[in-house]
């Protein structure tokens, strides 16, 4: 099992930078496919990024490809997303997520992630 804290959040002018942080306790973050979801005021949560668990290969939303970054440390049991060139419909509570599901299996979806943390709001001015 592990527990997840998201950190970060903040107001921001649209084209300005965040970096969210997720610090995670218990099991360690390598034996998870960690990922990103947000969700904004009266819609679905929706998927943002996920990193495989030998952080070698990447993930995005196609509404975030070239703006958002992630990355972890396995040491620091942290997980990363690096937020440049905010738009205001970036606005949206964040949430960390871990999966147990196989590498091959998962999909974009919330239901593949078995562990959250209790989020981040990040609000991006117009």
């Amino acid at each position: 099992q592990v527990h997840l804290v998201e950190s970060g959040g903040g107001l921001v002018p649209a084209g300005g930078s965040l970096r969210l942080s997720c610090a995670a306790s218990g099991r360690a973050i390598s034996t998870y496919i960690m990922g990103w979801f947000r969700q904004a005021p009266g819609k679905e949560r929706e998927f943002v990024s996920r990193m495989t668990r030998s952080g070698g290969a990447t993930y995005y939303a196609d509404s975030v490809k070239g703006r958002f970054t992630i990355s972890k440390n396995n040491t620091k049991q942290t997980v990363y997303l690096q937020m440049d060139n905010l738009k205001p419909e970036d606005t949206a509570v964040y949430y960390c997520a871990a999966s147990r599901v196989l590498e091959a299996s998962i999909g974009p979806v919330a239901r593949h992630y078995d562990y959250w943390g209790q989020g981040t709001q990040v609000t991006v001015s117009s």
